[in-house]
C-alpha cells in the first residue's frame, strides 16, 4: 500500500499564501521523502489545486491510501465538517482508495517553540500610537475593526455566533 500526504490550508485570494503551501508540502517531501513518496498541497477552497485535485494527483501518482493533514490551528468547522465533505467527495472517485484526516497542528511544544522564535526573532518594525502600518495603508489606526471583515460570522460576548449570511 502506498502512502500518499496531502497537507490542506483554507486558501486564499492572495497567490502568496497559496505559494506558501505548495512550499511547505515541497520541504516536507524533502524531509520525510523516504517515508512519504508522495506529497501534495491542497486548499480547501478558493484557488487550485483543491482537495479533489490534491487527492485525484496522489492517486495518478500511485498512491492507495491518502493521509490528509490540516494546515490548521484547531478543530474547527472546517476539520468537523468541510474537509471530511471533500475528502468524502474526492474518494468517491477512487473506490480502490482509503483516506484519513489527521488532528490539526493544535496545542504542541512545537507550536510554543514557535511562537516563542518568532517573538524574539522577528525583524519586523514596531508601532506606536499614530503611526501608519503600511500593511493597513488608507485605514486610520484608530478605525476599530472587531473581526475579519471577510468573515460572515460575528460572535457575541455571552459566546453565541451569529451567521450575518442569514436574515434576521
Amino acid at each position: 500500500m502506498t502512502t500518499a500526504i496531502i497537507i490542506v490550508d483554507h486558501g486564499s485570494r492572495r497567490m502568496e499564501s497559496n505559494k506558501m503551501l505548495e512550499e511547505v508540502a515541497k520541504l516536507f517531501g524533502g524531509r520525510f521523502g523516504g517515508e512519504f513518496s508522495i506529497v501534495e498541497p491542497a486548499h480547501m477552497e478558493l484557488c487550485e489545486p483543491s482537495i479533489a485535485t490534491a487527492y485525484a494527483n496522489a492517486v495518478k501518482r500511485g498512491a492507495t491510501r491518502i493521509v490528509v493533514v490540516p494546515f490548521f490551528l484547531s478543530f474547527g468547522k472546517h476539520w468537523t465538517h468541510d474537509i471530511p465533505s471533500l475528502l468524502n467527495q474526492a474518494a468517491e472517485e477512487f473506490p480502490d482508495t482509503e483516506y484519513q484526516l489527521v488532528e490539526p497542528l493544535g496545542i504542541d511544544d512545537l507550536m510554543l517553540d514557535l511562537l516563542h522564535k518568532r517573538a524574539v526573532n522577528t525583524q519586523e518594525p514596531v508601532y506606536k500610537y499614530g503611526d501608519v502600518d503600511p500593511r493597513i495603508e488608507g485605514t486610520e489606526p484608530t478605525q476599530r475593526r472587531e473581526q475579519c471583515t471577510s468573515c460572515p460570522f460575528k460572535v457575541l460576548a455571552d459566546g453565541t455566533i451569529l451567521d450575518t449570511r442569514k436574515s434576521a
